[in-house]
Protein backbone atom coordinates (compact mmCIF):
# COMPACT_ATOMS: atom_id res chain seq x y z
CA UNK A 1 0.00 0.00 0.00
CA UNK A 2 0.92 3.68 -0.55
CA UNK A 3 1.81 5.08 2.69
CA UNK A 4 1.33 9.09 3.53
CA UNK A 5 4.83 9.09 4.80
CA UNK A 6 6.06 7.47 1.15
CA UNK A 7 4.99 10.12 -1.06
CA UNK A 8 7.07 13.76 -2.28
CA UNK A 9 5.62 17.10 -3.23
CA UNK A 10 7.88 19.44 -5.28
CA UNK A 11 6.44 22.47 -5.99
CA UNK A 12 6.21 24.09 -9.63
CA UNK A 13 5.77 27.63 -8.76
CA UNK A 14 5.55 29.84 -5.75
CA UNK A 15 1.95 30.63 -7.03
CA UNK A 16 0.72 26.89 -8.02
CA UNK A 17 1.61 23.34 -8.98
CA UNK A 18 3.47 20.83 -7.99
CA UNK A 19 5.24 17.58 -9.19
CA UNK A 20 4.30 14.32 -6.88
CA UNK A 21 6.38 10.88 -6.71
CA UNK A 22 5.62 8.13 -5.05
CA UNK A 23 1.90 7.49 -5.04
CA UNK A 24 0.34 4.83 -6.92
CA UNK A 25 -3.00 5.77 -8.07
CA UNK A 26 -4.04 1.97 -8.45
CA UNK A 27 -3.46 1.25 -4.71
CA UNK A 28 -4.11 4.66 -1.92
CA UNK A 29 -4.85 3.98 1.43
CA UNK A 30 -6.89 6.48 3.85
CA UNK A 31 -4.02 8.01 5.29
CA UNK A 32 -2.14 8.81 1.53
CA UNK A 33 -5.98 10.07 0.07
CA UNK A 34 -6.06 12.55 3.12
CA UNK A 35 -2.79 14.14 2.60
CA UNK A 36 -3.20 13.87 -1.40
CA UNK A 37 -6.53 15.84 -1.05
CA UNK A 38 -4.68 18.01 1.40
CA UNK A 39 -1.73 18.47 -1.21
CA UNK A 40 -4.38 19.23 -4.12
CA UNK A 41 -6.23 21.92 -1.59
CA UNK A 42 -2.89 24.03 -1.03
CA UNK A 43 -1.06 23.12 -4.63
CA UNK A 44 -4.66 23.26 -6.58
CA UNK A 45 -3.03 21.37 -9.50
CA UNK A 46 -0.65 18.24 -9.09
CA UNK A 47 1.10 16.22 -11.02
CA UNK A 48 1.45 12.05 -11.27
CA UNK A 49 3.86 10.49 -13.61
CA UNK A 50 4.56 6.80 -14.99
CA UNK A 51 0.61 5.83 -13.60
CA UNK A 52 0.60 3.07 -15.87
CA UNK A 53 -3.09 2.06 -15.14
CA UNK A 54 -6.27 0.79 -16.28
CA UNK A 55 -9.27 2.88 -17.35
CA UNK A 56 -11.21 1.36 -14.63
CA UNK A 57 -8.81 2.23 -11.83
CA UNK A 58 -8.25 5.52 -13.02
CA UNK A 59 -12.77 5.86 -12.94
CA UNK A 60 -12.29 4.06 -9.65
CA UNK A 61 -9.36 6.88 -7.98
CA UNK A 62 -11.32 9.55 -9.22
CA UNK A 63 -14.33 8.37 -7.32
CA UNK A 64 -12.35 8.45 -4.55
CA UNK A 65 -12.65 12.01 -4.25
CA UNK A 66 -16.45 12.15 -5.37
CA UNK A 67 -19.33 11.09 -7.70
CA UNK A 68 -17.93 11.56 -11.21
CA UNK A 69 -20.27 13.31 -13.46
CA UNK A 70 -21.44 12.09 -17.13
CA UNK A 71 -20.78 14.69 -19.31
CA UNK A 72 -23.73 15.01 -21.83
CA UNK A 73 -22.41 16.46 -24.90
CA UNK A 74 -18.73 14.55 -24.61
CA UNK A 75 -19.76 10.68 -23.95
CA UNK A 76 -20.00 9.22 -26.78
CA UNK A 77 -16.50 7.91 -27.34
CA UNK A 78 -16.04 6.01 -24.37
CA UNK A 79 -19.38 5.15 -23.50
CA UNK A 80 -19.98 2.08 -25.50
CA UNK A 81 -16.90 0.66 -23.59
CA UNK A 82 -18.58 0.68 -20.33
CA UNK A 83 -16.79 3.97 -19.01
CA UNK A 84 -19.03 6.85 -19.49
CA UNK A 85 -17.35 8.46 -16.53
CA UNK A 86 -14.56 9.33 -18.91
CA UNK A 87 -14.15 12.15 -21.61
CA UNK A 88 -11.63 10.93 -24.41
CA UNK A 89 -10.53 14.06 -26.11
CA UNK A 90 -8.41 13.26 -29.26
CA UNK A 91 -6.91 15.98 -31.67
CA UNK A 92 -5.57 14.47 -35.54
CA UNK A 93 -4.04 15.44 -38.56
CA UNK A 94 -7.52 15.72 -39.70
CA UNK A 95 -9.43 17.87 -37.16
CA UNK A 96 -7.66 19.81 -34.74
CA UNK A 97 -9.15 19.54 -31.09
CA UNK A 98 -7.64 21.83 -28.05
CA UNK A 99 -9.76 23.89 -25.00
CA UNK A 100 -7.62 27.02 -26.01
CA UNK A 101 -9.39 29.22 -24.24
CA UNK A 102 -9.11 30.19 -20.62
CA UNK A 103 -12.20 28.64 -18.59
CA UNK A 104 -12.77 26.19 -15.58
CA UNK A 105 -14.53 22.65 -16.65
CA UNK A 106 -18.23 22.36 -17.03
CA UNK A 107 -18.92 26.29 -15.25
CA UNK A 108 -22.70 26.33 -17.18
CA UNK A 109 -23.89 23.61 -14.39
CA UNK A 110 -25.81 24.34 -11.78
CA UNK A 111 -23.68 22.84 -9.53
CA UNK A 112 -20.10 22.54 -11.48
CA UNK A 113 -17.41 19.85 -10.81
CA UNK A 114 -14.93 19.73 -8.23
CA UNK A 115 -12.03 19.03 -9.87
CA UNK A 116 -10.89 17.27 -12.88
CA UNK A 117 -7.97 14.81 -13.44
CA UNK A 118 -6.68 13.88 -16.73
CA UNK A 119 -4.38 11.23 -18.08
CA UNK A 120 -1.89 11.65 -21.45
CA UNK A 121 -2.82 8.47 -23.13
CA UNK A 122 -0.95 9.63 -26.86
CA UNK A 123 1.48 12.80 -26.40
CA UNK A 124 3.26 14.73 -29.33
CA UNK A 125 6.80 14.75 -29.17
CA UNK A 126 6.50 18.32 -28.98
CA UNK A 127 3.46 20.68 -27.87
CA UNK A 128 0.65 20.09 -26.37
CA UNK A 129 1.23 21.61 -22.75
CA UNK A 130 -1.76 22.72 -20.42
CA UNK A 131 -1.07 25.75 -18.78
CA UNK A 132 -3.17 26.61 -15.17
CA UNK A 133 -4.12 30.15 -13.48
CA UNK A 134 -4.55 30.48 -10.44
CA UNK A 135 -7.72 32.74 -9.90
CA UNK A 136 -7.71 33.53 -6.35
CA UNK A 137 -4.03 35.04 -6.84
CA UNK A 138 -4.93 36.45 -10.59
CA UNK A 139 -8.36 38.23 -8.35
CA UNK A 140 -5.88 39.10 -4.81
CA UNK A 141 -3.57 41.31 -8.02
CA UNK A 142 -6.91 43.37 -9.00
CA UNK A 143 -7.25 46.96 -7.78
CA UNK A 144 -9.14 47.88 -4.81
CA UNK A 145 -11.77 49.66 -7.45
CA UNK A 146 -11.98 46.44 -9.68
CA UNK A 147 -12.45 44.21 -6.64
CA UNK A 148 -15.12 46.75 -5.36
CA UNK A 149 -17.25 46.68 -8.97
CA UNK A 150 -17.15 42.75 -9.16
CA UNK A 151 -17.30 41.42 -5.55
CA UNK A 152 -20.84 41.26 -5.58
CA UNK A 153 -21.65 40.72 -9.17
CA UNK A 154 -22.75 37.38 -10.95
CA UNK A 155 -22.64 36.24 -14.49
CA UNK A 156 -24.57 33.81 -16.89
CA UNK A 157 -22.85 30.75 -18.00
CA UNK A 158 -24.24 28.80 -20.97
CA UNK A 159 -23.05 25.51 -22.73
CA UNK A 160 -24.92 26.80 -25.79
CA UNK A 161 -21.44 28.65 -26.61
CA UNK A 162 -19.41 25.75 -26.83
CA UNK A 163 -21.51 22.51 -27.27
CA UNK A 164 -24.75 24.20 -28.45
CA UNK A 165 -23.57 23.81 -32.33
CA UNK A 166 -22.78 19.90 -31.60
CA UNK A 167 -26.50 19.55 -30.63
CA UNK A 168 -28.90 18.02 -33.27
CA UNK A 169 -32.05 21.04 -33.63
CA UNK A 170 -34.51 18.16 -32.33
CA UNK A 171 -32.91 17.80 -29.01
CA UNK A 172 -31.91 21.52 -28.52
CA UNK A 173 -35.23 21.91 -26.50
CA UNK A 174 -34.78 18.64 -24.73
CA UNK A 175 -31.35 20.09 -23.60
CA UNK A 176 -32.45 23.42 -23.11
CA UNK A 177 -34.79 22.33 -20.44
CA UNK A 178 -32.08 19.95 -18.77
CA UNK A 179 -29.31 22.19 -18.77
CA UNK A 180 -30.66 26.22 -18.65
CA UNK A 181 -28.05 29.10 -18.38
CA UNK A 182 -26.43 28.76 -14.85
CA UNK A 183 -26.42 32.11 -11.88
CA UNK A 184 -22.68 32.03 -11.01
CA UNK A 185 -21.21 34.85 -8.81
CA UNK A 186 -18.29 36.38 -10.70
CA UNK A 187 -15.91 36.14 -7.93
CA UNK A 188 -16.83 32.65 -5.96
CA UNK A 189 -15.64 31.44 -2.63
CA UNK A 190 -13.63 28.17 -2.29
CA UNK A 191 -15.93 26.07 0.35
CA UNK A 192 -13.00 24.33 1.95
CA UNK A 193 -10.07 27.46 1.87
CA UNK A 194 -12.22 30.34 1.82
CA UNK A 195 -10.10 31.64 -1.00
CA UNK A 196 -12.12 34.00 -3.51
CA UNK A 197 -11.00 33.93 -7.09
CA UNK A 198 -12.52 34.77 -10.42
CA UNK A 199 -15.36 32.67 -11.81
CA UNK A 200 -15.60 34.00 -15.07
CA UNK A 201 -14.55 32.57 -18.34
CA UNK A 202 -14.62 32.99 -22.33
CA UNK A 203 -15.60 29.70 -23.26
CA UNK A 204 -18.91 29.73 -20.80
CA UNK A 205 -19.74 32.95 -19.56
CA UNK A 206 -22.29 34.68 -21.69
CA UNK A 207 -22.32 37.75 -19.71
CA UNK A 208 -23.08 39.83 -16.65
CA UNK A 209 -25.75 40.37 -15.02
CA UNK A 210 -27.29 43.66 -13.41
CA UNK A 211 -25.09 45.75 -16.16
CA UNK A 212 -25.45 46.95 -19.55
CA UNK A 213 -23.67 44.79 -22.72
CA UNK A 214 -20.37 46.92 -22.72
CA UNK A 215 -19.89 47.01 -19.21
CA UNK A 216 -20.64 43.62 -19.19
CA UNK A 217 -17.29 42.83 -22.02
CA UNK A 218 -15.43 45.40 -20.22
CA UNK A 219 -15.48 42.90 -16.54
CA UNK A 220 -15.13 39.96 -18.60
CA UNK A 221 -12.19 41.21 -20.24
CA UNK A 222 -10.57 42.99 -16.91
CA UNK A 223 -10.53 39.83 -15.23
CA UNK A 224 -9.47 37.44 -18.54
CA UNK A 225 -6.62 39.75 -18.62
CA UNK A 226 -5.94 39.11 -14.61
CA UNK A 227 -6.13 35.22 -15.35
CA UNK A 228 -3.72 35.66 -18.69
CA UNK A 229 -0.82 37.03 -16.09
CA UNK A 230 1.86 34.37 -16.37
CA UNK A 231 3.00 35.47 -12.78
CA UNK A 232 -0.22 33.69 -11.34
CA UNK A 233 0.74 30.50 -13.65
CA UNK A 234 2.19 27.44 -13.96
CA UNK A 235 2.36 25.01 -17.65
CA UNK A 236 2.52 21.39 -17.40
CA UNK A 237 4.93 19.44 -20.01
CA UNK A 238 2.89 16.01 -20.73
CA UNK A 239 3.98 12.36 -21.15
CA UNK A 240 2.31 9.14 -21.78
CA UNK A 241 0.86 8.02 -18.14
CA UNK A 242 1.21 11.90 -16.96
CA UNK A 243 -1.64 12.43 -14.58
CA UNK A 244 -2.51 16.19 -13.66
CA UNK A 245 -5.69 16.72 -11.36
CA UNK A 246 -6.66 20.22 -10.60
CA UNK A 247 -9.34 21.92 -8.83
CA UNK A 248 -11.52 23.60 -10.94
CA UNK A 249 -12.59 25.88 -8.00
CA UNK A 250 -9.39 27.40 -7.45
CA UNK A 251 -7.99 27.44 -11.07
CA UNK A 252 -8.42 27.71 -14.66
CA UNK A 253 -6.60 26.10 -17.67
CA UNK A 254 -5.57 26.18 -21.06
CA UNK A 255 -4.64 24.02 -23.08
CA UNK A 256 -1.84 24.48 -25.98
CA UNK A 257 -3.19 24.01 -29.72
CA UNK A 258 0.88 24.06 -30.81
CA UNK A 259 1.06 20.11 -32.15
CA UNK A 260 -0.49 20.12 -35.19
CA UNK A 261 -0.35 17.69 -37.58
CA UNK A 262 0.35 15.36 -34.74
CA UNK A 263 -2.46 13.17 -32.58
CA UNK A 264 -3.39 13.78 -29.19
CA UNK A 265 -4.77 12.06 -26.79
CA UNK A 266 -6.23 12.43 -23.61
CA UNK A 267 -8.53 11.36 -21.08
CA UNK A 268 -10.68 12.85 -18.12
CA UNK A 269 -12.92 12.11 -15.11
CA UNK A 270 -14.26 14.92 -13.48
CA UNK A 271 -15.38 15.09 -10.07
CA UNK A 272 -19.15 16.58 -9.44
CA UNK A 273 -18.67 19.66 -7.30
CA UNK A 274 -20.87 22.21 -4.95
CA UNK A 275 -23.21 25.06 -6.19
CA UNK A 276 -20.85 28.37 -6.12
CA UNK A 277 -21.04 30.95 -3.79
Amino acid sequence: MTTAASFEVRPITATLGAEVSGVDLSDVDAATLEALNKAWLECKVLVLRDQHITREQHIAFGRLFGELEIHPFATGTLGDSGHEEIVQITSTPERLVAANTWHSDVTWREVPSMGSILRGVVIPQVGGDTCFADTAAAYDRLSDDWKARVDDKFAVHDFMRTFGRGVPAEKLDEMRSAYPPARHPVIRTHPETGARGIYTNRQFTSHVGGVDADESEEILRRLERAIMDPSVQCRIRWEVDTFVMWDNRAVQHYATDDYWPETRTVERVTVVGDRPY
